[in-house]
């Protein structure tokens, strides 16, 4: 009796999971959906640009980074997630500027 019992628990339990996980990869595809736009936005503001150099731009990146914090802070979200979030992407975005500058 405590075998099936268990059993249809981890049934259970499973359903669940896969239905968060269901919402999860929903919210991934929204995530790729704000990234391809944002690609569009930085291949404009690269249009921008006539010297590689200007493509790193420390002020900017810390006023990114103490704004997301401070949003972050205001929504009640780990700000630490936020940041290694953020300093990825701009990583990620740096490099992607430095491959596709053409002058």
């Amino acid at each position: 009796m405590f075998k099936i019992s268990y059993n249809i628990y981890v049934a259970m339990k499973n359903l669940k999971l896969e239905k968060i996980r269901k919402k999860l990869d929903k919210l991934d595809d929204k995530f790729l959906f704000l990234i391809k736009r944002r690609i569009k936005l930085v291949n404009q503001v690269l249009l921008t640009k006539k010297f590689k150099k200007q493509i790193i731009d420390k002020k900017r990146i810390k006023k990114i980074l103490s704004n997301i914090k401070s949003k972050s802070k205001k929504r009640s979200i780990d700000t630490k997630i936020t940041q290694e979030i953020w300093k990825s992407m701009i990583r990620a975005f740096i490099r992607y500027e430095f491959r596709n500058f053409k002058k």
